[in-house]
Formats: C-alpha cells, sequence, structure tokens
C-alpha cells in the first residue's frame, strides 16, 4: 500500500528526528534571558530541554536554570547577555542579578 506523506515531507521528517540526539543547530542570534516587569522577572529559554521558564530573577529557580546552560557550556554568552541587559537597562537590577549568579557558583567551571 502507498504512503500518502510525499517523498520531501518523508525526508524533512527524517532531517528534523536526526538533530534531536543533544546537537543543536541555531541560526541567528539567540537570547537565553528575556527581560520581564523591569528586571523582576524574566524567561530564560533553555537549548538543552527545548523548554522556556517564566522565573523570578531572585528565585532558586532561576539560579539552577542559569546553572544548566552555564554547565551545558553557555556561560560565556549568558553572562555577556546579563552584562548587555545591563547595559541597556541601567536600573533594572540585572548587575545584581549576575553578582548572585557569581556568588551562586554558576559561572565556574
Amino acid at each position: 500500500m502507498a504512503s500518502n506523506t510525499s517523498k520531501t515531507a518523508r525526508a524533512s521528517v527524517r532531517a528534523g528526528q536526526a538533530g534531536q540526539g543533544g546537537a543543536l543547530s541555531v541560526l541567528g542570534e539567540f537570547k537565553y534571558v528575556i527581560p520581564l516587569n523591569g528586571g523582576k522577572h524574566a524567561y530564560v529559554r533553555n537549548l538543552t530541554n527545548g523548554r522556556t521558564a517564566h522565573l523570578r530573577t531572585d528565585s532558586e529557580a532561576f539560579i539552577e536554570e542559569i546553572r544548566v546552560l552555564a554547565a551545558a557550556g553557555h556561560a560565556a554568552k549568558i553572562r555577556a547577555e546579563l552584562n548587555g541587559l545591563n547595559a541597556a537597562h541601567p536600573g533594572d537590577g540585572w548587575d545584581a542579578t549576575e553578582k548572585r549568579l557569581v556568588e551562586a557558583g554558576v559561572f565556574e567551571a
């Protein structure tokens, strides 16, 4: 019996499934931390599991989410992103957020 899906569609599905083994290919600029509510909350986009968490920036959950990303090799990019957020929004406390992450040992290898 013939398949109802086209050869192109099946090839596209196979290509998409091939990249699921932990490999990641992202084109363009990817933001890990999306600020909300004047820096009190943020969306944290996690490339390792494909989820986006809405967290308070002063919570333990935020620190742990950033720790997972840093352990996966994204520490330098996240730190640069936090510095950029602090430069763009100096009154939102991103410097304090980065300080809490450093004190928690998140960026240490």
